[in-house]
């Protein structure tokens, strides 16, 4: 896909970003990026220039300035604090250090904007408690998704899409959505597949179109099946739940803090490009305390797994009996009529004996079970 005027600087510094990761397949990310490898490594050697600040953050000054002024510092501080608002000591003082700028302790930087009056003296809420949360080791092996609560543009409503990566919390598109039906989604998420490949599973809540409320035991919904197609494993956070998808929902918290608070929009397009500027602080730039103050990209590579153009045949085992689900989504099996999902009409399906339960079938579509069903249980018999 060519990359448009606008995006050109935030894209070139995102492949920047993911290229000079440790281990980085710069063909495969060259292809998922859409350019050729000599404009690729053209770049890569102009990022080790000192002279092309719009490329990488890092400049090839000293880290430290002994005849640097104290105003001059200060100066530093504020002008982050001015272009990020909602950001606190930790971040000022570790987007300093990486701008080799100044090495400043948090306090130090708290200090001074307390003494400039961009904080508010006194408590400001609960004192923060230091707590470990799971992370997945590697990247991709869980991404998060969700719709962060709509707004209104002064021509239409907007619903925000997030997707993060678990373990590196990078996000990996940020969409101001129009419609949040599967036919819109589908082709946005075709696009973060082709670029950054494809997870081992994503999480998602109950609520459409990531699940199907009316058949919340089955868990499945037009979109979630195209997922199992192409060779993603789909859950769901238990009801009532949201922190099961907590590093999406803390993300949220980031955007709205960040981009939305006190500002308004003519329309999608206008939320799209505060959108776009602001996922290039998040992701090459903004410390992230829960990762000891590295930005996402530094953590986060492509996947290896492509996305397949063409969905891939669907295939069981041996010992599976296979059915092709009706339009009604009801199965006749020993004598029962059991209900499954509608969105896999006209599908095939795999029923197997469980291996650990005596009288239970499991039933699966794809690699993903998606239901099991005991024979001794109450049901419609023929």
């Amino acid at each position: 896909m060519p990359w448009q005027t606008r995006d050109t600087m935030r894209l070139r510094r995102e492949f920047i970003e993911l290229a000079t990761q440790e281990g980085a397949n710069r063909r495969a990310l060259c292809r998922r990026f859409g350019i050729s490898p000599t404009t690729a490594y053209k770049w890569l050697q102009r990022a080790r220039q000192p002279d092309a600040p719009d490329l990488v953050d890092r400049s090839r000054r000293p880290h430290h300035s002994p005849a640097r002024t104290v105003p001059a510092i200060e100066a530093a501080v504020l002008g982050v604090r001015a272009q990020h608002p909602a950001w606190g000591g930790r971040k000022i003082a570790r987007r300093l250090v990486d701008l080799a700028m100044a090495h400043l302790a948090p306090s130090t930087v708290t200090g001074i904007l307390h003494r400039h009056g961009c904080l508010m003296t006194g408590a400001t809420g609960a004192p923060s408690v230091a707590w470990v949360r799971f992370e997945h080791p590697e990247p991709n092996q869980l991404w998060q998704i969700d719709f962060k609560g709509y707004f209104d543009t002064a021509r239409e409503r907007c619903h925000p899409l997030t997707l993060l990566d678990d373990h590196s919390r990078f996000n990996l598109t940020l969409h101001a959505c129009q419609r949040t039906g599967a036919s819109s989604i589908e082709p946005l998420l075709s696009a973060v597949f082709r670029r950054y490949g494809l997870p081992v599973r994503i999480n998602g809540d109950n609520g459409a179109p990531w699940g199907a409320p009316r058949e919340a035991a089955h868990g499945l919904s037009r979109l979630v099946v195209w997922l199992i197609r192409i060779g993603v494993s789909v859950s769901h956070s238990r009801p009532y739940h949201p922190q099961t998808n907590g590093k999406d929902e803390r993300f949220h918290r980031s955007l709205q803090a960040e981009v939305l608070n006190g500002r308004g929009f003519a329309d999608l397009a206008a939320v799209q490009r505060a959108f776009d500027d602001w996922r290039t602080v998040y992701n090459c730039e903004r410390p992230h305390e829960a990762l000891g103050l590295a930005t996402p990209a530094s953590r986060y590579r492509p996947s290896p797994r492509e996305f397949p153009e063409q969905l891939p045949a669907i295939e069981y085992g041996p010992n599976d009996t296979v059915y092709r689900v009706p339009p009604n989504g009801w199965l006749r099996i020993a004598g029962h009529r059991i209900k499954v999902s509608n969105a896999l009409t006209g599908l095939p399906i795999g029923v197997r004996s469980s291996t650990t339960e005596e009288g239970v079938l499991e039933f699966y579509f794809c690699h993903q079970r998606f239901m099991r069903w005991g024979l001794r249980e109450p049901g419609e018999r023929e």
